[in-house]
C-alpha cells in the first residue's frame, strides 16, 4: 500500500511472550512496546541496513545497503546486474534490517514489505535529496564513497526501490530488559 494510503500510525503490539520470557529481572513485568516514533528516528539515522531477498530457487540472499527513510518509506538501490536486483525481479518481497550488536542496549529493527522500483523523476529527486541530507559528504564530496549516486539514480545505472512497511518489528534491549514490538500498517 503506498505511503500516502497507509495510516499515519501503525497498530502497535507488544509480544508479551517474547518480552516476558527473556526478562527474569525485577521490573521486567513493566516492559512496554516501543513507540513507532522511536523506530522512525532510528530508521532516519541508521547508516547501514541489511536487505534480505529471495533467490528464484528459494535460497535467501542478504547484503548490506545504505538506505533513506523518506515520507514513511524506506528507499535503497542496486545495480541491474546485482543478485538482489535479479531476486527482486522474481519476488519483490523483502526485509530491511538495522540495529546494533550490543546484548544489553539498543533497538534492532526489521521492516518487511514489497520493493517497488521508483521511476518518477520527481520522487527520485526527493530520494536523492534524502540520501544527501543523511549521508552528507559520503555522497556530495568528490572523495565520498558513494559520490555520483544521484546521477546513477537519474541515469538508470542503479535502480531505486521503495519499501513501504507492511509489518515492522522492534527488538529492544535496555540494561538487560528485552522487548519485542510489532507494528502493522
Amino acid at each position: 500500500m503506498p505511503a500516502q494510503d497507509r495510516p499515519e500510525r501503525p497498530t502497535t503490539e507488544l509480544d508479551a511472550r517474547y518480552s516476558s520470557a527473556l526478562n527474569p529481572r525485577p521490573g521486567a513485568a513493566d516492559v512496554t512496546a516501543t513507540e513507532w516514533a522511536e523506530a522512525q528516528r532510528q530508521l532516519e539515522t541508521a547508516e547501514i541496513f541489511w536487505v534480505s531477498t529471495v533467490r528464484p530457487d528459494g535460497r535467501l540472499h542478504v547484503t548490506p545497503v545504505i538506505a533513506a527513510w523518506h515520507r514513511g518509506t524506506l528507499y535503497f538501490s542496486t545495480g541491474a546486474g546485482e543478485q538482489k536486483a535479479r531476486n527482486l525481479a522474481h519476488d519483490r518481497h523483502c526485509a530491511l534490517t538495522t540495529g546494533g550488536n550490543s546484548l544489553t542496549r539498543g533497538l534492532d529493527l526489521v521492516v518487511e514489505g514489497t520493493a517497488e522500483p521508483v521511476a518518477d523523476p520527481a520522487v527520485l529527486e526527493e530520494v536523492i535529496a534524502a540520501y544527501e541530507a543523511k549521508y552528507g559528504r559520503h555522497i556530495t564530496s568528490p572523495e565520498g564513497t558513494f559520490h555520483g549516486i544521484g546521477d546513477a539514480f537519474r541515469e538508470g545505472h542503479a535502480t531505486v526501490y521503495a519499501v513501504a512497511p507492511a509489518t515492522a518489528y522492534g527488538f529492544g534491549r535496555d540494561g538487560g530488559v528485552y522487548s519485542h514490538t510489532r507494528w502493522v500498517f
